[in-house]
């Protein structure tokens, strides 16, 4: 049986609001993966993780609680360079801001 080809008119509003919903979930999933957003005027870590093992870090970026947003965030770059939010009241992300901030005194 030969089906007819999809078309750019919207003839099955089930299969489009099927397709704009995936969409919407797929969208959804990558900023709530603990990974920061681009540069924008509001908090960039929408989920934080407790801890990730101090071997897979690069970097961490520590950005301070200002205008774009009113709490601490503890932005660390991974080794295969995703970036993960780390809960600054953990105990682990406290150890590495400890070590970041005596880096900065000894120099």
């Amino acid at each position: 049986m030969a089906r007819a080809p999809l078309s750019a008119n919207p003839s099955n509003p089930r299969l489009l609001r099927a397709a704009l919903l995936l969409l919407l979930l797929v969208a959804a999933g990558r900023r709530a993966a603990g990974a920061p957003l681009a540069n924008e005027l509001r908090c960039q870590c929408l989920q934080t993780l407790q801890g990730i093992h101090p071997k897979n870090i690069q970097s961490v970026e520590v950005k301070r609680p200002g205008p774009h947003c009113d709490q601490t965030e503890v932005i660390a770059t991974l080794k295969n360079g995703q970036k993960a939010c780390l809960n600054p009241a953990s105990p682990m992300a406290k150890k590495i801001i400890e070590k970041i901030l005596n880096r900065e005194t000894t120099n």
